[in-house]
């Protein structure tokens, strides 16, 4: 069996990052991603993909990812059943990531899908198409 999904989109809001009771980081965002098809009315429609990262990543991503950010996202899709306050019944879907890939650079949200390596080492971002391979 297998359970893979990637997405590419843009952070809909800043990463959310806590801590559970036993320390370990998990930080919660949401990505927006454009369907290929236009709806009956002719209008692009946009999917709002919650995405959770653990450990170092998370707080990595939390560290570098800001609402508006172009990023890659590779992981798995959970899909969990929770009660809420008000007693109902709640489903969620979302993303368990175990890759993110930064996609534009850190105070550039426009983008423009030249892709940059995350500045995560203090070193200078270099676009891909630089890369000699």
């Amino acid at each position: 069996m297998l359970n893979r999904i990637v997405v590419i989109g843009r952070l809909t809001r800043d990463p959310e990052l806590r801590s559970t009771g036993n320390g370990v980081a998990v930080a919660t965002f949401s990505v927006a991603v454009d369907r290929n098809f236009a709806n009956a009315k002719g209008e692009k429609e946009t999917d709002f993909i919650p995405v959770v990262v653990w450990r170092g990543l998370a707080e990595t991503c939390g560290r570098y990812l800001a609402k508006g950010r172009l990023v890659a996202v590779e992981g798995r899709l959970q899909i969990r059943t929770y009660e809420a306050n008000d007693g109902g019944k709640r489903t969620v879907a979302e993303i368990v990531a175990d890759n993110v890939q930064f996609l534009s650079p850190k105070d550039g949200n426009s983008g423009g899908g030249s892709g940059y390596t995350p500045d995560i080492a203090g070193e200078e971002m270099t676009p891909l198409d630089e890369i000699p391979f």
